[in-house]
């Protein structure tokens, strides 16, 4: 039988790729990239651009491929046969990607490159080479080197074991509710929940730690105490707190480690701390200026926040007879006020926003912005509810995606793109190669034969990870490693996602992408005021929820001393910006996946900075909107020019000072958020 995950004729066979293929695939394409590293690094080998990426790019391109597949599906298919086979192959796969990025001979291979034998492309791609040749350890000798590399295989080990955790944790959860348990619970969850306790065999309502159940109860239980004992399970999970057996999925003793494991290599490559590594590649110039964006921000934000936990107090005492709020009561308060203050209920605007009628609209505000089409095409799928595309420009394939929606097990929390293959003009073929994404989220499911109902905050969620899609998909740039999202900076990567969010607040936008899911009656434009009069509800609490995370990240990072227990840290940053503090069984550092699982280690931050790059950027397309309320497409044409086309082949700053004439500012992001002038009393 044939390895599915050595066929490169076309798109991953996902359908037909299964654990037993892992071990040999990745003897093979090793053993192709381990040739390929010998033959460039040999003396006669010349030192060109064209000729490294001819034999190396071609067999390492091919490695990622297969490895991203067997990734991916342990991140949306997980079994446990996969994941022994994802887990066996890891540190392997993990010594080859360290082992390449530290290789002095290729390394001086790539210092003898000339410059001037370069296209524009290609200098920033060799510049940003260079640079991470620096910091994957290759200028260090000996056992230093040694060390370096041990520390990168057995801190890939220790992230996948948390994430394995925490998807564990959330995954083996449950609590069969009565229906007496239920009030307030909207129907359609509570179907959902009937049918899971009937899949299982059990009586009752299954209840879960998944965000399609998880925050409806959170936001509509009218009892407290079942509120608590959800809230409890999911502020706890993987960790010293969690109650029994589920205490096995502890990801504490990972954490002390990994961060252990990066102050050692920070110090390795001659930083004080990783903090300091991470900024290397990003906008921002150092952790202290990141510390003093993220405080000025909280200063800024929290006069906001504190009237927003006043109004929240207020409202809770008068109205819902709760004179001492616990933490599972917040989101239950926040929902029933925004229901008082503004007369509507997620609940009934998620009756319009079902989730084929939503991708219509999407794809209408994307066909007419940035003037490509999108349709239906077919490629090999992992589970049926996956759905697969293309965008042309006129009868030209730009890229193409895959679109996964719904929750289930075995799929892990949160929604996420990521690459399946860059835009490239092959140095093997010369035929230039289209980009194709993955596009993920965990929405919940179709009841009853109708079909799935998005919140609007899913809604947000989809326009977002579309936002990364057409980052990586619209580029024109032909050289991989800065095509698309590759070589964008970290703290600038966030923009066009963030950005696409803005458009979920547009009337002329949001009017075509809603259909009642009984009457198929458009979203109401008074809802709609509704909703705008309401979207800033809780901005600063939101704010300074965002920040805490950041400034905990960042301090973690640099002046955390890893050998110690990170909860006080946590604690003193709570006192330092949050206006609600957590119970002290709470352990949200112990599904924190983005730092500790995701890439975003001493740079959550970013998700902030890139907002203030969002706001502006947006603030653009409010300045020339038409009489009809839509966007420029003259506007998005410059927009997908400057910024999407570009990718990462020059510098963020100069890519956004070519959209917008000038370096961005806080004002957009301060008044997007309603945050431009005092408080209103």
């Amino acid at each position: 039988m044939s390895n599915a995950l050595l066929d490169f004729t076309g798109l991953p066979p996902f359908d037909s790729i299964r654990p037993d293929d892992v071990a040999p695939a990745m003897d093979v394409l090793l053993e192709r990239a381990s040739a390929a590293l010998e033959t460039v690094t040999a003396p006669d080998f010349p030192a060109r651009w064209d000729a490294i990426a001819k034999v190396l790019d071609v067999a390492t391109e091919r490695l990622g491929m297969a490895w991203g597949a067997v990734s991916h599906l342990n991140s949306v298919a997980d079994t446990p046969e996969l994941r022994a086979a994802y887990n066996a192959a890891l540190p392997r796969v993990t010594e080859f990607w360290t082992r390449l990025g530290a290789d002095e001979r290729l390394f001086a291979k790539y210092k003898a490159i000339d410059p001037a034998t370069l296209t524009d492309e290609q200098r920033q791609a060799h510049r940003n080479a260079v640079r991470n040749f620096v910091l994957s350890g290759a200028e260090l000798t000996g056992a230093a080197k040694e060390r370096f590399a041990q520390i990168q295989e057995r801190q890939a080990e220790l992230s996948q074991k948390f994430s394995e955790n925490a998807l564990d944790a959330t995954d083996a959860y449950a609590y069969y509710a009565t229906a007496d348990e239920l009030d307030g619970i909207p129907s359609d969850v509570q179907q959902a929940a009937l049918a899971a306790a009937q899949a299982d065999g059990k009586d009752g309502y299954k209840l879960t730690l998944k965000m399609p159940c998880y925050l409806p109860v959170m936001q509509f239980a009218t009892r407290s105490d079942l509120r608590e004992k959800l809230y409890h399970a999911y502020v706890t999970r993987a960790s010293d707190q969690a109650q029994g057996d589920a205490r096995k999925f502890d990801n504490t003793a990972l954490i002390g480690e990994i961060l252990g494991l990066r102050r050692e290599e920070a110090q390795l490559l001659g930083y004080a701390n990783f903090g300091e590594v991470s900024v290397v590649p990003k906008m921002a110039q150092s952790p202290a200026q990141v510390v003093g964006f993220l405080r000025d921000l909280a200063r800024r934000a929290r006069p906001y926040a504190e009237k927003d936990v006043a109004d929240l107090r207020a409202f809770a005492a008068e109205k819902l007879s709760l004179s001492n709020p616990q933490a599972w009561d917040w989101p239950y308060v926040s929902e029933k006020l925004k229901e008082a203050r503004y007369a509507f209920s997620e609940q009934e605007v998620k009756e319009y926003f079902t989730a084929p009628k939503v991708l219509a609209g999407l794809f209408k505000i994307i066909e007419t912005l940035f003037e490509v089409s999108i349709r239906r095409d077919s490629a090999p799928v992992w589970n049926p509810a996956v759905e697969f595309y293309r965008i042309e420009r006129g009868s030209t394939l730009v890229g193409q995606f895959y679109l996964d929606q719904p929750a289930r097990t075995g799929k892990r929390g949160g929604a996420w793109m990521d690459d399946v293959r860059a835009r490239w003009l092959r140095p093997d073929t010369g035929v230039l190669q289209t980009p194709v994404a993955h596009l993920v989220c965990n929405f919940a499911s179709g009841v009853d034969g109708k079909p799935p109902l998005l919140t609007h905050d899913d809604v947000i969620t989809l326009f977002h990870e579309f936002g990364h899609g057409l980052h990586h998909m619209l580029t024109q740039v032909n050289e991989r490693d800065v095509s698309g999202i590759g070589g964008v900076e970290w703290d600038a990567v966030e923009l066009p996602s963030q950005f696409m969010e803005n458009f979920c607040w547009e009337w002329d936008v949001l009017k075509h992408m809603t259909a009642h899911v009984d009457t198929g009656a458009p979203l109401p434009r008074a809802l709609f005021d509704k909703m705008i009069a309401a979207k800033n509800f809780q901005s600063g609490m939101q704010t300074l929820r965002q920040i805490e995370f950041s400034l905990f990240d960042m301090l973690l990072h640099t002046e955390h001393d890893p050998a110690k227990d990170f909860m006080p840290l946590l604690a003193q940053v709570r006192d330092e910006v949050s206006v609600l503090t957590p119970p002290a069984f709470s352990r949200t550092a112990h599904t924190f996946s983005h730092i500790f699982a995701g890439g975003y280690a001493a740079g959550y931050y970013s998700y902030k900075w890139a907002e203030v790059l969002s706001a502006d950027a947006y603030a653009a397309f409010e300045e020339t909107a038409g009489s009809d309320g839509l966007p420029s497409t003259e506007t998005g044409r410059r927009y997908r020019e400057a910024i999407l086309e570009a990718g990462g082949s020059r510098p963020a700053m100069e890519s956004f000072k070519a959209f917008r004439g000038r370096e961005p500012n806080l004002d957009a992001l301060l008044r997007h958020q309603g945050m431009a002038q005092a408080p209103a009393a």
